[in-house]
């Protein structure tokens, strides 16, 4: 009998010791993960003008020094840049926390969600890390949030000049110079809250549809654009909420018949970190067969240096990351006559 309880307790010895063993190869096996925002989630709905927690998952990535947070807009271009939050410049994200090892939580802390911000907006962390006195390298991660004002939306409005004039005659100087068919541009649409507070609801995000009354005239188009096609009146509405608002656009530009060019960004390319990147417009088009003019700019992923913006090709390269990272970029091009092409989108996915 004695024998058979410690032969018992062998064999549950044995199998609690290849039950932890078990665990810890599996342990080994699973791949350390990267520098992470964990706090808030992606997808979170979150209220303008709160303060949450934002929290940070550092983990494979050693000797980070500081955590910088930067909001911006889904559709913002010009991404960060500035250190100071009370500062002033064309830079559109100054930080909104500087996160350090001593905070609680480590590398975190409170955020405001700004004010003045409604719809999509991206959370960016970008961290610091020291590899010695003159070795210092960022990398980072971000979020797409969607941002609610608590306050209900009271007017809309368009926020440019009354009737708008677009062309030869009285032009708005907000829209530079338009003299042909073809070009494309936004109307600036802001609403006013029940809080006191004006935002910009121009964005289809944001719940503004855009109608008008002569397509003609003026053509809607995908995103909240609007594109001349003639010369003439026409009535633009902007709907939001049950609000509306209205806008007279008397349009004389050149009547030479003009198709607006496509832009082409290629395709979305995977690289290694380190790797020389271009970024390859050269299958944009015009109709006409005129030369084009180009615009690049960066819309996702912790700043870098674009080269050749005002070029066919534009490149950089591939910066350090712990594990994939995706960079998108846009391309706009411009014929000689002025018209634009909708914007064309490209990923850049950067591997370690």
């Amino acid at each position: 009998m004695r024998n058979t309880t410690e032969k018992a307790k062998r064999v549950k010895l044995e199998l609690s010791f290849g039950l932890w063993f078990l665990t810890f190869c599996l342990t080994l096996a699973q791949p350390a993960h990267a520098f992470k925002i964990i706090e808030p989630a992606e997808g979170t709905t979150l209220t303008a003008g709160k303060t949450i927690t934002a929290r940070v998952d550092l983990g494979k990535d050693s000797g980070i020094v500081t955590v910088r947070y930067y909001w911006y807009g889904e559709r913002d271009e010009t991404l960060v840049g500035q250190e100071d939050a009370t500062a002033t410049g064309s830079i559109i994200a100054p930080v909104a926390l500087i996160g350090l090892v001593d905070q609680n939580p480590p590398f975190g802390g409170k955020l405001l969600v700004p004010k003045g911000s409604i719809g999509p907006m991206r959370l960016l962390a970008v961290a610091e890390i020291s590899r010695g006195r003159l070795d210092m390298r960022s990398i980072f991660d971000e979020i797409l949030v969607r941002v609610e004002p608590t306050a209900a939306l009271s007017i809309i409005d368009f926020e440019t000049e009354k009737p708008l004039r677009l062309g030869r005659a009285g032009q708005s100087s907000a829209f530079g110079h338009i003299d042909s068919l073809g070009k494309i541009f936004e109307l600036p649409v802001v609403g006013e809250f029940t809080d006191g507070v004006t935002r910009p609801i121009s964005s289809p995000d944001s719940g503004t549809s855009l109608q008008s009354s002569n397509q003609t005239i003026i053509k809607v188009l995908a995103g909240g654009l609007l594109q001349i096609v003639g010369n003439g009146k026409a009535t633009i509405t902007a709907n939001n909420q049950g609000k509306q608002a209205q806008l007279d656009v008397v349009v004389n530009v050149n009547e030479e018949p003009n198709e607006p060019p496509v832009a082409n960004a290629g395709p979305n390319q995977t690289v290694k970190a380190g790797a020389k990147v271009t970024l390859r417009g050269l299958k944009s088009r015009d109709a006409e067969g005129e030369a084009l003019y180009y615009s690049w700019s960066q819309v996702r992923g912790s700043k870098i240096a674009l080269l050749d913006v005002n070029n066919a090709e534009a490149s950089f390269l591939a910066p350090t990351v712990s594990e994939k990272r995706t960079y998108r970029f846009k391309l706009r091009v411009t014929d000689k006559k002025g018209a634009d092409s909708v914007p064309a989108f490209v990923d850049v996915t950067v591997e370690p």
